[in-house]
């Protein structure tokens, strides 16, 4: 099976995701800015749910790009992910709307925390379906911050019992953590494009085995790779 339908279905559910915490932000009743002091905490509590989301969805993209074929336990993988995902906007607005208590920051890492099992569960399902020369597990290396980041969001729910803003500053310190993720899997990007023949030569000219090639776009540089095909 094609990975096509696994990606449009994933990025429409991420889409519809980040549509429902904005439509949960309420229009604040009055037109000075002293109405907008009550959201602040709304808007910081989206704020950091939109660029977690944004790391998954980036994160995702990249990981699939390794990937040319889904199996099933993939398919419920990713509905797993996906799942947990779901559930972002309900711990944000809860958080937001209660300004960071106990009990809500305790709910917004335990989401966090399964939605980072979920990732390493569907990353490992698509290694396992491409067996001993898997190229995600290449280009994944020790992958140190997938798996830190689930015991920071433990430690971050642990925190939240003694204080929530201390749990909130784990929680931020993380998706720092991955703000650079979309450069550094450019670079993953570019270690598989060498890995399966993807030349760093732009789309117009010969490959860099010096032989005339037919030329190919590729999906896994953009415009500035090129993959070259035997005649």
């Amino acid at each position: 099976m094609g990975k096509t339908r696994m990606e449009a279905f994933s990025d429409g559910v991420i889409a519809v995701i980040i549509t429902i915490m904005v439509l949960e932000m309420k229009v604040p009743h009055g037109e000075g800015i002293e109405t907008l002091v009550p959201l602040i905490p709304v808007l910081l509590s989206y704020v950091l749910s939109f660029v977690y989301l944004g790391i998954y969805w980036n994160n995702h993209h990249h990981m699939m790009q390794a990937c040319h074929r889904v199996t099933g336990s993939m398919l419920w993988a990713n509905l797993h992910l996906l799942f947990w995902l779901s559930l972002i906007p309900f711990t944000t607005g809860w958080m937001g709307e209660n300004h960071f208590a106990k009990l809500p920051a305790v709910a917004y890492g335990a989401v966090l925390l399964m939605s980072g099992f979920a990732y390493l569960i569907l990353q490992q399902r698509i290694i396992a379906s491409q067996g001993e020369d898997s190229l995600l597990k290449k280009a994944v290396g020790s992958d140190w911050k997938g798996k830190l980041s689930p015991a920071l969001y433990a430690v971050a729910i642990l925190l939240a019992f003694l204080s929530s803003w201390l749990s909130v500053a784990v929680y931020v310190f993380a998706a720092l953590m991955w703000v650079g993720a979309a450069e550094r899997a450019a670079e993953r990007g570019y270690f598989l494009a060498r890995i399966c023949g993807i030349c760093a030569e732009p789309i117009t000219g010969t490959g860099a085995c010096g032989r005339d090639r037919k030329v190919r776009s590729s999906s896994f540089g953009g415009p500035h790779f090129a993959r070259c095909h035997g005649d």
